[in-house]
């Protein structure tokens, strides 16, 4: 079937099988560091998160920012970064500055 064939309801059901693995692959893997996605990606877990938040508040859910911080990391952010983040190396905080 393609996808141009496949009604919304199962496009929708699709995507949110991709975004459930995706955060269970980021969650599985805090060795990768916020930094490294945003400078790799050009989007991390935070931003995940307030995409989350985002489209919550469009469907008129509140949603606070720690509360969709946790639904993707899957425990308090202040948790994970005491856990998992490392201090950024000067080549992540080069890499990650703003251009000329």
């Amino acid at each position: 079937m393609a996808a141009t064939e496949m009604d919304e309801a199962t496009t929708t059901a699709l995507e949110a099988a991709a975004f459930r693995r995706l955060v269970a692959h980021l969650r599985e893997h805090p060795e990768v560091q916020n930094i490294d996605l945003m400078n790799l990606a050009g989007f991390c877990r935070n931003c995940l998160s307030r995409w989350y938040r985002e489209a919550a508040q469009t469907r008129g859910l509140a949603l606070s920012d720690p509360a969709a911080r946790e639904i993707i990391y899957g425990m308090p952010y202040e948790e994970w970064r005491a856990r998992h983040q490392t201090p950024a190396d000067e080549a992540q905080k080069a890499k990650a500055a703003p251009g000329p």
